[in-house]
């Protein structure tokens, strides 16, 4: 076992306690809490409980449209990675919803993983986007693990993002892509994302956001909850043929993503990712 590798994780929030707080605790337990980076977009927002001694940065907020919102974020988020790699061998940059998980086959942790690990400057896990089963599972218990509660993602190549980096990068909107660099999808890294994980809390969000909102959402649903409720899930060997069409195929109009061929494809989650403790 080689030593273990100097890792920082970095992310960005607004009015996200209940993520934050979470995004914390996950990646906090791998590296430390000295060793997370967080950037707060308005002097009002609160700071969760068990930050412990992490880096954070409140910021004013800035009324922006979205496009120019998601550049903004991403600049500040790539300046301070490229910074952080100063000193830490790894960034870990992400939303405050998903979480880098490595395969507990591997008899590994993310830090000792991603330490023994050569990195071409970039690293991506393959893309798990988790729904709400809406016909099999209860409104989440928000004490409770997520991976208790849930057992359906959409392979989604949204997700599959670079968000591992040993060298300074400038990251696209979101962590989805990196400029002039490709991807490289490790066997046994999964970037799980719970923007969907419970209808209840996405009507909460789009009340908040205006009654047009949640009428749009209560007519037409959630993408992927919609998936996940009615396809039927295929098992976990479906994760090596994603890999394959995630590597080799690319849309036309943006040749650094990864594609699938516009295939939709659900997939039970493996009971051992709860190890994770997400």
């Amino acid at each position: 076992m080689k030593k273990l590798k100097k890792i920082a994780a970095i992310t960005m929030a607004r009015d996200d306690e209940f993520f934050l707080s979470r995004w914390i605790a996950y990646y906090g337990k791998q590296f430390g809490t000295d060793n997370l980076y967080i950037l707060l977009d308005g002097k009002d927002q609160n700071i969760p409980g068990n930050a412990g001694k992490s880096h954070i940065t409140k910021l004013s907020h800035e009324t922006q449209s979205r496009a120019a919102g998601d550049k903004y974020r991403i600049n500040k988020l790539s300046n301070l990675a490229n910074e952080l790699l100063k000193k830490y061998d790894i960034v870990i940059g992400c939303d405050v919803d998903e979480f880098l998980i490595v395969d507990s086959k591997t008899h590994q942790n993310l830090h000792q993983y991603l330490s023994n690990k050569k990195i071409n400057t970039t690293l991506s896990g393959l893309g798990l986007d988790i729904g709400q089963h809406l016909y099999k599972e209860a409104i989440l218990d928000k004490s409770a693990p997520f991976l208790e509660q849930r057992e359906y993602a959409l392979l989604s190549t949204r997700y599959t993002k670079p968000v591992v980096i040993n060298k300074p990068v400038s990251w696209g909107s979101g962590f989805h892509s990196i400029r002039h660099h490709n991807f490289h999808i490790d066997k046994n890294l999964y970037l799980l994302h719970f923007g969907a994980i419970d209808m209840n809390m996405l009507e909460e969000k789009a009340k908040k956001r205006g009654s047009d909102w949640l009428k749009h959402l209560q007519r037409r649903g959630n993408g992927t909850i919609n998936l996940v409720t009615h396809k039927k899930a295929r098992s976990e060997k479906t994760f090596k043929f994603a890999r394959f069409l995630q590597t080799y195929c690319r849309p036309i109009y943006a040749l650094r993503k990864p594609a699938m061929m516009g295939l939709k494809i659900v997939v039970k989650i493996p009971t051992r990712f709860k190890k994770s403790g997400i």
